[in-house]
């Protein structure tokens, strides 16, 4: 213990503040991990499913690194011991995701492609941090590619940007001055960072670029200066206080079993301490048996060489080795137990009750690998009022496919599977082609989702088409002159269609409503045809029908369509109706409500 205690102490003494966690936000493709990968050259982008972020890494940046890549900052004095980076995922349907990064940060980096400028995921991420009031600098990325641009590499901006022709110097202050009229919109005063002097009432934009690393050194210049004079008090950092942190990963490493990768983003954890988790099967508690820390400049999640440590102060990125991890929630807390276990125990059950999935008693099941995930998914199908029944964290089961099997509706008998393996039973059930139930699998969330959009609709429109077909269109016809090829059984008379779309197998009657017979075939071109369209002209042979008895030459015909069938036409086909297929429609419910106003309705 007086071991332990030594170390923390050591933590405190080398800095009087916390490293500040700085999340990293923004609309996908507009280079927020690229951002990351040049501070600590490394290519996390490369790994990445479809090279967009969808797991939240963590990535250390110490002060002597930051010192070194910004010069102007060599000599000055700093307490803030370097900065911890979130990379959150970049897809609009992250939301949930980005909001507790948002929440977790201390800081932000709102990241705007220059020639891009704000998109959907723009504004939702610049309204999270409103709604979190973090503190936040904008980097403009991707100045590189403005036409024109002479790049010079690792310079800082105002350094490269003197070099440039006018004629790009303008380009570049209107692309600048469009963000600031967009940001202004929601209420924030912003400008260049070198022409900011109060950053406390206005926002610093720092152009950049992660290719060709120019605007890199301001970037990290304007981050450390904001965290050392507007953030001291917040960071104060006191060894006194219990671990808290969040799961980030759940993994198999060689030689210590199951570990955690872990965000600690306040107090101090350390080796025997007693930990509460979450796990698939109830809160419980365990000893840290050991402790990881990644390399500086090194990404959680990728790392393969650690450091073993003995104790470790927030904020930071570290593994921990402990029994029991199997079935840990991904994105679930974890909390140093001093004092009271139950106490501690009772708080996470708490945090793990208000994950936001709301369910309903119809819709389809979701599997993933992690709490933020399942969140993301649920409030992306919610958007899109698409139901979901049941959403859990951990592999797909015999049980679930069993479970989806019972829903009645064919387009919820699914289920979404993110990052989440089949196990083999699961496997052999959908193996086989007479399995009822639909699994999407994926890794990229919102093409799981577009996947699985995409299947209902196509599932829908054939279900409404086969359906559709099946009711009788109106149709409005002449009999033609001189083109009476049978008087009766049947009657085979040439027609034109005046209005509609005229099909075999109908009843026809006249605009007095008396019936005529049953149109029975049709021919074009001495070809037999299911349907015509208005303007055609085709034989027809009628049924139960005789010329010159039922119907005369150059008598207007009407499709005989039931009741049932208006309706439908009426409520749900209406907008998919030509103009024509509606004045045949039209004409035929008039005539049948002079008696009856309610009729078909």
């Amino acid at each position: 213990m007086l071991e332990k205690h030594k170390e923390a102490v050591s933590l405190s003494k080398q800095s009087a503040i916390r490293t500040p966690i700085v999340a990293v936000l923004g609309h996908v493709d507009h280079g927020k991990t690229s951002l990351l990968d040049r501070i600590r050259g490394s290519s996390v982008v490369k790994t990445e499913s479809g090279a967009i972020t969808q797991h939240i890494g963590a990535t250390l940046v110490p002060i002597d690194a930051i010192r070194k890549m910004s010069g102007s900052m060599e000599k000055m004095p700093l307490n803030v011991p370097g900065l911890l980076f979130i990379d959150t995922p970049g897809h609009h349907a992250f939301t949930t995701l980005r909001a507790r990064g948002g929440a977790l940060a201390d800081m932000a980096i709102l990241v705007v492609d220059i020639s891009q400028g704000f998109q959907p995921q723009t504004i939702e991420a610049l309204q999270i941090l409103r709604t979190y009031r973090t503190p936040f600098v904008v980097a403009a990325t991707k100045i590189d590619r403005v036409h024109g641009w002479r790049p010079y590499k690792d310079e800082p901006f105002l350094s490269s940007f003197a070099r440039q022709s006018d004629r790009v110097k303008d380009l570049v202050e209107t692309k600048l001055y469009e963000i600031v009229a967009k940001v202004s919109e929601f209420g924030f005063s912003c400008e260049r960072f070198d022409r900011v002097s109060d950053f406390q009432r206005n926002l610093a934009i720092v152009p950049l670029s992660a290719h060709t690393g120019e605007g890199i050194a301001e970037l990290l210049m304007v981050m450390i200066g904001l965290a050392q004079r507007y953030m001291e008090q917040d960071l104060a950092l006191s060894v006194d206080v219990a671990g808290v942190g969040t799961v980030l990963e759940v993994k198999e490493e060689r030689g210590l079993g199951t570990t955690l990768d872990v965000i600690l983003y306040n107090g101090t954890l350390s080796v025997g301490d007693e930990v509460a988790i979450a796990r698939s099967d109830g809160v419980s508690q365990t000893k840290v048996r050991s402790l990881l820390k990644p390399r500086p400049m090194k990404e959680i999640l990728i790392e393969d060489r650690f450091e073993r440590v003995k104790s470790v102060a927030a904020a930071a990125g570290i593994k921990v080795s402990a029994p029991n991890l199997e079935g840990v929630i991904a994105g679930s807390p974890i909390r140093v137990i001093r004092g009271d276990a139950e106490l501690v125990k009772d708080e996470i059950r708490r945090e793990m009750e208000e994950i936001k999935v709301k369910l309903s008693p119809e819709g389809l099941l979701i599997k993933a690998d992690t709490i933020g995930a399942l969140e993301a998914i649920c409030n992306e199908l919610e958007v899109k009022e698409i139901g979901v029944m049941r959403a859990e964290v951990g592999p797909v089961s015999r049980h679930d496919l069993v479970e989806a099997e019972t829903i009645k509706k064919e387009t919820y008998r699914v289920l979404l599977a993110f990052n989440s393996p089949l196990l083999p039973d699961a496997v052999d059930m959908v193996r086989d082609p007479a399995f009822p139930v639909k699994v999407f699998e994926g890794r990229v969330i919102y093409k799981l989702i577009d996947d699985y959009v995409t299947w209902k609709d196509d599932l829908q429109r054939t279900a409404e088409k086969k359906r559709f077909e099946q009711v009788i269109m109106p149709a409005k016809i002449r009999i033609l002159p001189d083109c009476i090829f049978r008087q009766s059984n049947p009657a085979v008379v040439g027609v034109r269609v005046l209005a509609g779309t005229l099909r075999a197998d109908v009843n026809l009657i006249r605009r007095d409503a008396k019936k005529v017979g049953h149109l029975k075939t049709m021919q074009l071109n001495q070809e037999t045809i299911r349907e015509a369209q208005a303007g055609a002209e085709v034989a027809i042979s009628i049924e139960g029908a005789t010329v010159g008895r039922q119907f005369e030459v150059g008598d207007d015909l009407l499709v005989d369509i039931p009741e049932r069938h208006v309706k439908v036409l009426e409520r749900e086909m209406m907008k998919n109706l030509n103009v024509s297929t509606q004045e045949a429609l039209g004409e035929f419910t008039e005539m049948k409500r002079r008696g009856d106003p309610f009729w078909g309705k």
